[in-house]
Formats: C-alpha cells, sequence, structure tokens
C-alpha cells in the first residue's frame, strides 16, 4: 500500500530544521504484515529525544529510516501466526520487541532482549527485513516502530493491546515516556514510601518520573532542569524545583542527599551531579542516552566506602505487557496525570518545527496527531 510518512536520508544537517528540513514527507511502499506481525493506522505519535538523536547525529541508526518509536494506533490487518491482537484492537507500540527465547527475556528483561536489540540496531524488524521501499530502494525501520506514518507495519512483540477508549494521544505517550520515566523510579530505583527523590532533567521522561515518584509516596521530590517553564510545570505536579547549584541545594535541603536520583536529560554532567546529590547507600539511576563520545567520571571509592549504586534503566526496565496496563490504569484512577505532559500536538508535516522546539526546550511532550 502508499502510505505518506517522515524519511530521515541525512544526519547532523544544520538547525534550525524548519530550514534545513531533514524530515522530509514522502509516498512510500508499505508491504502487507508477515507473519508475527500488524499493520497499524497510527493515530498519535510522540516526539521524543531518541528521535532527535538520530536526527542531529549524536545517535547513528542506518539510513535512510522513517522515523518515530513512541505511537498509539489501530490494528488494521494482521499477518499469519499472531495470537493476541485483533483487527480493530488499539495498540501501544512500545520500541523493544521482546522474542521471549534469550536469556535476558527468559530473566524477566525484556528491555534486554538480544534479538530485539540487533534487529533496532540494524533498522529492521523484529521478525526480519524491512516493509518500506520506494522505487526498488528499501528504507529503514526505527527502534522497530516507524510511527512518523499513516500506517506502519510492527512485530507483534512491539504491540500492547489496550482499551479502546484511551484517547490515542495520551495512549501514545506508555510506550515511551510514561514506561521510562515511572518505571525509572518503580522498577531499576525502587522507590519506596518516605524516600526522598531527586530528578534531573524535565522533559517527558523526566516529569513521567516525578509523578512516579509521587506515586510510591516520596516524601519529597526534587526536580532540576535548566527551563523555567519545566520547573514551574513540576511544581504544579508537586515536586520542589530546585535552581542554582542543585547538588548543594539538594544536599542542604535533605541533610546529605536524597535516597534515589534519576538522571533523564542524557548529559554526563546531569548525570555526575545526580551521583552526587544522592545519600551514603542511595541510588541513581540513568536513563538518558548521552553521545557515545561522552564519559563519566566519579569518586570510584564512594561506590564501596559508601555503598552506593549507579545503574542504567533502559524503557524503564519494564515489562511492557504487564508495565503499560497497570500504569494506565493508575492514570485511570487520577494517580499519575500524564497527560499533563502533553504540551502540543502537530501535523504529520510540522515535525521539523517540532524537533526545532524540542531541541529549544520549549516543549515536553509534543504528539503528532494523524
Amino acid at each position: 500500500m502508499k502510505v505518506r510518512a517522515a524519511v530521515l536520508r541525512e544526519s547532523g544537517l544544520p538547525k534550525p530544521y524548519a530550514e534545513s528540513r531533514p524530515l522530509e514527507l514522502a509516498e512510500l511502499d508499505l508491504a502487507p504484515p508477515g507473519p508475527g506481525e500488524l499493520l497499524v493506522r497510527v493515530r498519535a505519535a510522540g516526539l521524543c529525544h531518541s528521535d532527535l538523536s538520530v536526527i542531529d547525529g549524536s545517535r547513528p541508526r542506518p539510513l535512510p529510516m522513517v522515523l518515530g518509536h513512541e505511537a498509539a494506533g489501530e490494528v488494521v490487518e494482521v499477518g499469519p501466526g499472531v495470537r493476541r491482537a485483533r483487527v480493530g484492537d488499539h495498540v501501544v507500540l512500545t520500541f523493544v520487541p521482546s522474542c521471549g527465547e534469550c536469556p535476558p527475556c527468559r530473566a524477566g528483561r525484556p528491555a534486554l532482549c538480544e534479538p530485539g536489540a540487533a534487529a533496532n540496531a540494524r533498522g529492521l524488524l523484529a521478525t526480519g527485513g524491512s516493509r518500506w521501499s520506494s522505487d526498488g530502494e528499501r528504507l529503514h525501520h526505527h527502534l522497530g516502530v516507524s510511527a512518523f506514518a499513516e500506517h506502519t507495519v510492527v512485530a507483534e512483540a512491539s504491540a500492547v493491546v489496550v482499551d479502546r477508549d484511551l484517547p490515542f494521544d495520551v495512549a501514545a505517550i506508555f510506550g515511551c515516556a510514561v514506561l521510562t520515566g515511572v518505571g525509572a523510579v518503580l522498577n531499576a530505583g525502587h522507590v519506596a514510601a518516605g524516600d526522598r527523590v531527586a530528578v534531573f532533567g524535565l522533559g517527558g521522561v523526566g516529569l513521567a518520573a516525578v509523578l512516579g515518584a509521587l506515586h510510591a509516596g516520596a516524601s519529597d521530590v526534587f526536580a532540576v532542569d535548566l527551563v523555567a517553564s519545566k520547573l514551574e510545570l513540576a511544581r504544579e505536579l508537586g515536586a520542589t524545583a530546585v535552581e542554582g547549584d542543585p547538588v548543594a541545594g539538594i544536599r542542604e535541603l535533605t541533610d546529605g542527599g536524597v535516597e534515589v536520583a534519576v538522571e533523564t536529560a542524557g548529559s554526563e554532567v546531569a548525570l555526575a551531579q545526580a551521583y552526587a546529590a544522592t545519600r551514603r547507600g542511595g541510588t541513581t539511576v540513568t536513563v538518558g542516552l548521552p553521545d557515545p563520545s561522552r564519559m563519566l567520571t566519579i569518586p570510584a571509592l564512594s561506590l564501596t566506602a559508601e555503598e552506593r549504586i549507579l545503574r542504567g534503566s533502559y524503557l524503564g526496565s519494564s515489562v511492557p505487557e504487564r508495565d503499560v496496563p497497570s500504569l494506565i490504569e493508575l492514570y485511570r484512577e487520577g494517580r499519575l496525570p500524564v497527560d499533563r505532559l502533553l504540551t502540543h500536538r502537530l501535523g504529520l508535516d510540522e515535525l521539523n518545527e517540532g524537533f526545532d522546539r524540542l531541541g529549544r526546550g520549549q516543549a515536553v511532550r509534543q504528539a503528532v496527531i494523524l
């Protein structure tokens, strides 16, 4: 079928993207779903720094590529062997397809699925190959999703069926921002009632982490960012905004540091600050994706002498089939108001302007409505 989609052919073009136009809208050929695959009518897709890092070249991916990895839509066709999804189902798409058979999957850590990671790195579906083409040219999938398109084909392992009455723009952000941010707090940081938490970086993932910490019963949640409007939103959600020197400020307010710090900015500087803001025995969780050339320096002795924990968390260390429905239920109950993270809605032809806005820190979560 013919599908209108946003294609990235070259990374690292100069800003502003509204002028250089790295994402071009093109009419592509999309092959029908094969075994274990779904054809999904995309209804909403979020703009994330993981997309921006491919556009600016800090996270190299095979090109040309149809971008987008956080989305929700409706299943319109299923391939042979599909077991869970049916035509008409509404689905949230997630960016790590889990095979269920590799060692991490068997250990209950599907975010580390080895075949899924290999397929994502090569720009292919977990089921093998690409379904995108144009005049005989093969195009790549972004993280098995390619959400910036009117329709997309995904492996069933990339989709979670959700209730049909959930608005698509809200549903979309559960596929990345909410899973990653809330998961970092609950699954990786193991925040407990009474803990004090600091979140460094207040994009969609960071503010989701703020909401997750508040839901977990943190006694104080400290929010750190360079953008005043994001600090104000964090205050409205229930956090304490920290300005000036965040490490000194947090350590003074907590008499030595927080129990858990979460870094979402993708900056080794922010990560070092998050680590320094934790107390003895504290845990620092990073979900950010800095440029691969960046290095982190911390006092090595502190890991042992102060029993510190520093850990990474990919996709919030989540199990999407388990966590997406449970997090949606918390949203429905009013305990996780993630709809507050949606600051802009735009059309497919406004993506370049949207990524300019994201790069300037002028948006939290933007949703393309299709």
